[in-house]
């Protein structure tokens, strides 16, 4: 184990229960297991999910937790058992930590892992701070391409990949099929930009706000609906002959929106689930029980990550549009204002540099 760096206190967010947080002192990370790794934080940035933490929605993380399951950085230092990467090698974290032996790993589903899963900013210290301890660090952590954008990997480490797989992968887009994702926000529109690989005749963004529907024509919708009026469901069921669509992908993760794409799937379609659910949500079934439909959830195994790593470098989608703001480490507290007030400063991702 060689350790670059020997400070052994560092400046982190803490969340301290419902509604609190603070920027403070924190002790170091240090390696406690053999195949830990100790990154050095050179960006990282704020998902909608810490919000949910924010405000109660996730009672795993519990206070004194430093938030954040996103970033890029350095590594510091390893344990005896990690193989595949040394002090100074650049690095991209995934959100989610896997062992790769137990059986989940072994079947893909690497957020089921029974020794990681998603755990960062979790149910261990985040990466929302200088430092952070990655374990499994050979299986869990990506090294960056030489050249890469620090800040498109960033989206990397979360958004892209649950867009994709939770959304685009689960609601199997097809060619020429019609798609509607509820909710134009960063993960509806990392959504949108992974459901083009597929080409399906038509995207449509559902939202309340005009400023991210207009992004979301930028990024290749090819209709947009504010549902804000109350009619949604008619406007989209007129883009579609009245047969409704063939994926409806729920990106916010609240009952209403839930709701919204029972209503708009059409009949054989698919629901396939990303948001992040505090509250109860009606199933109904007394319309749906007949419609051939299929409900789908899931929380990002990042399994195509290394997939997306090679799109991104061959430069056929860039990641780096969804960002908005960038802050660095000790303003990380107005950045958390500016991305929880988003309707008032359209923000979608912000990137902030330790």
């Amino acid at each position: 184990m060689n350790a670059i760096t020997p400070k052994s206190t560092m400046k982190a967010l803490v969340y301290h229960g419902p509604g609190k947080k603070s920027f403070e002192d924190h002790a170091k990370p240090e390696v406690v297991a053999p195949g830990d790794a100790i990154v050095r934080i050179t960006r990282t940035t704020i998902c909608g999910t810490d919000l949910h933490i924010l405000k109660g929605d996730l009672p795993s993380c519990t206070p004194g937790r430093i938030l954040g399951h996103e970033g890029v950085g350095v590594i510091d230092s390893v344990g005896p058992a990690v193989t595949a990467f040394k002090p100074g090698d650049r690095v991209l974290i995934s959100c989610v930590s896997a062992c790769g032996k137990c059986e989940f790993c072994r079947k893909g589903m690497f957020s089921h892992c029974t020794t990681g899963g998603w755990i960062l900013g979790n149910t261990i210290d985040g990466t929302q701070a200088e430092f952070v301890r990655i374990p499994h660090a050979d299986t869990s952590l990506y090294p960056i391409p030489e050249g890469a954008d620090e800040e498109a990997l960033v989206m990397l480490s979360d958004i892209l990949p649950t867009g994709f797989e939770c959304g685009v992968l689960n609601g199997k887009v097809q060619p020429g099929s019609s798609v509607a994702i509820v909710g134009s926000g960063p993960i509806g529109l990392a959504a949108l930009l992974t459901a083009q690989f597929y080409s399906p005749a038509a995207i449509i963004m559902i939202d309340l706000d005009d400023s991210r529907l207009e992004v979301a024509r930028r990024f290749g919708a090819t209709h947009t609906i504010n549902s804000s009026d109350g009619k949604a469901v008619e406007a989209l069921m007129a883009l579609t002959e009245g047969r409704g669509a063939d994926t409806a992908i729920e990106a916010v993760g609240i009952p209403a929106t839930f709701e919204l794409c029972e209503q708009i799937v059409a009949a054989g379609g698919i629901i396939a689930n990303i948001g992040v659910h505090g509250l109860p949500v009606t199933l109904h079934l007394e319309r749906l029980w007949d419609r051939n439909i299929a409900i789908t959830t899931r929380l990002v195994d990042t399994a195509s990550t290394p997939m997306l790593l090679k799109v991104v470098k061959a430069a056929k989608i860039d990641p780096t549009r969804l960002i908005t703001h960038r802050f660095k480490l000790d303003a990380i507290l107005e950045a958390y204002e500016t991305f929880g007030n988003a309707a008032k400063t359209k923000a979608l991702k912000v990137i902030i540099e330790a």
